[in-house]
């Protein structure tokens, strides 16, 4: 795996996620991510473009080479300062709506990840990297009022519950947890940590008073009614602001690389989603989760992702028995602001 020191500042940057209500700006303090995992959209949408930067560094098919590469920012306090600042002067009339004043941790890459390497590089590495997240949050929890959402696969984050408990209900902890079967992580999720790793941390989490949040997401096809039941009726222990839920969804990328890794691991899956008609797959699949929330007794936390663009084609509204109907479901689902501890809506 090539790892190693970027050239480019960490800073607070503006996102602009469409119906997702996860945050207003973000900080992805890698480019790359080790965990690789196989459905991932980000090699397709966002580090596929930054060719050119990766090439230097050995990266020579950036889509590809997914879970193969990760380059670390260096820090730098005044800048990373400065971009807080800008971030808590910004009108909120021009942020997304839904964004709740967040910063997220990390849209990108996950925040808490263990770098590979000599023994002396692997403890630079690590050793950087988790300073930059804690000089990070430090310098917004300090220098603003902004809050702040993590969204890790990792246990590490354990390392800086003390640091979560300061923001008190500015900060909200989350894992995504599409499934606890830990053969279908290993297919789809890399080398992810297991499943019941991150439901760990997120109940440990729950228990020293830290607010929590899930992401269901991306739910794979072999998980269905059964398994998203499964994972509500665990979660809800954690007492979770929000469960987000997403189906799987298709990028140039993915499908081969989850293909190949079920082969190699002899394991079938279904790749009916991947060759056929993608959106009946995933509208039935919102609606199981409407099911399962309900019948997990969640279902008032419950934060569908249906995708904004595939979902409402003429083609797709053709097929429904109630186009109106319809539309207003999915418009319901795109309106939702997540909840936030101390907030109403």
């Amino acid at each position: 795996m090539i790892v190693a020191l970027h050239d480019h500042p960490v800073t607070v940057e503006q996102n602009y996620f469409i119906n997702k209500s996860l945050s207003s700006w973000a900080v992805n303090m890698f480019m790359g991510c080790s965990h690789g995992c196989r459905f991932c959209s980000v090699p397709d949408t966002s580090t596929g473009k930054q060719k050119s930067t990766l090439a230097p560094f050995g990266v020579d098919d950036p889509i590809a080479e997914w879970g193969q590469y990760a380059l670390l920012r260096p820090w730098d306090e005044r800048k990373f300062i400065a971009s807080v600042m800008k971030a808590e002067g910004t009108d909120p009339a021009t942020l997304n709506a839904d964004g709740n004043r967040a910063v997220i941790f990390s849209s990108t890459t996950d925040p808490y990840q263990v770098f590979p390497g000599s023994q002396g590089e692997r403890r630079l590495f690590n050793e950087h990297a988790r300073s930059l997240i804690r000089n990070a949050l430090t310098a917004i929890r300090d220098h603003s009022t902004l809050n702040v959402r993590i969204l890790t696969r990792s246990p590490l984050a354990r390392s800086d519950f003390d640091l979560f408990k300061s923001f008190g209900n500015r900060l909200l902890l989350g894992t995504s947890l599409p499934t606890l079967d830990p053969t279908l992580s290993r297919i789809y999720e890399g080398r992810s940590p297991a499943p019941r790793q991150r439901l760990k941390l997120l109940l440990d989490a729950h228990a020293e008073g830290i607010n929590t949040f899930v992401a269901v997401a991306p739910v794979f096809p072999e998980c269905g009614y059964d398994g998203m039941l499964e994972v509500f009726q665990a979660v809800k222990a954690a007492n979770p602001c929000t469960v987000f839920m997403e189906p799987i969804n298709l990028r140039r990328g993915n499908v081969d690389r989850i293909r190949l890794a079920a082969e190699r691991m002899g394991k079938p899956i279904d790749m009916t989603p991947f060759t056929g008609e993608w959106s009946d797959y995933a509208i039935s699949a919102l609606q199981d989760a409407e099911r399962a929330a309900a019948d997990a007794g969640i279902v008032d936390r419950l934060h569908l992702w249906p995708d904004h663009r595939a979902l409402a084609t003429k083609a797709v509204l053709a097929r429904q028995k109630d186009p109106h109907a319809y539309i207003s479901w999915l418009n319901r689902w795109w309106k939702r602001v997540s909840e936030w501890p101390g907030s109403s809506y």
